[in-house]
């Protein structure tokens, strides 16, 4: 009777490890594994895009909700804030390209919009499932299209460049947030990759 009470809470933990491993996003790999509907250029865009969503969500995933309201000092952006604020990027920028904010959303208010984890999360995936369809319909052509930028001009191309270094800059501060409170980024703990 021993015997399979213990067995049955061993599979019993087994099973609540695996599903909750199963909810945490894992680890992609786009130039290995491709970038579906895009070629050259835009598909190194869009790889850049993939990796950067995938760590942002991870991470999101992996901090605690009590600590989405945290900040380090008074006068800067909350790890919710950041999060929102990548989001906002991603519906912003992608304006300059061709494809408008959808109606639905307020990249005005966006940063300020909630703290709670779970919709985070959800604006961080709406908003990169935008970035990512912005970079499949847009037309090679227009890579070399210019604009007005800061008092100069910029090509298309220089744009998305211009996007993924941005959208950098904040996963990196959010990984110095994460750290400060004790979380490790779960893309360094990953086993080594197979290629």
């Amino acid at each position: 009777m021993l015997r399979l009470s213990a067995l049955c809470l061993i599979l019993m933990t087994l099973i609540v490890l695996t599903t909750s491993a199963v909810r945490m996003s894992s680890q992609v790999y786009p130039y290995r594994d491709g970038t579906p509907g895009v070629t050259g250029y835009r598909s190194e865009v869009m790889a850049e895009v993939m990796i950067q969503e995938s760590e942002f969500v991870r991470l999101a995933e992996a901090i605690p909700a009590d600590k989405y309201t945290w900040r380090p000092s008074p006068s800067v952006r909350t790890i919710a804030e950041v999060f929102l604020h990548a989001s906002a990027a991603n519906y912003n920028l992608y304006k300059l390209v061709g494809t408008p904010t959808p109606a639905t959303v307020n990249t005005a208010t966006l940063e300020q919009s909630t703290t709670d984890k779970a919709k985070v999360i959800a604006t961080l995936e709406a908003s990169y499932a935008h970035a990512k369809s912005a970079i499949r319909s847009m037309p090679d052509a227009d890579l070399e299209k210019t604009l007005a930028w800061n008092g100069g001009k910029i090509t298309e191309r220089g744009v998305l460049l211009y996007i993924v270094q941005h959208i950098a800059q904040h996963l990196g501060q959010q990984i110095a947030y994460a750290r400060s409170i004790g979380v490790v980024p779960p893309w360094t703990v990953d086993p080594p990759r197979k290629d």
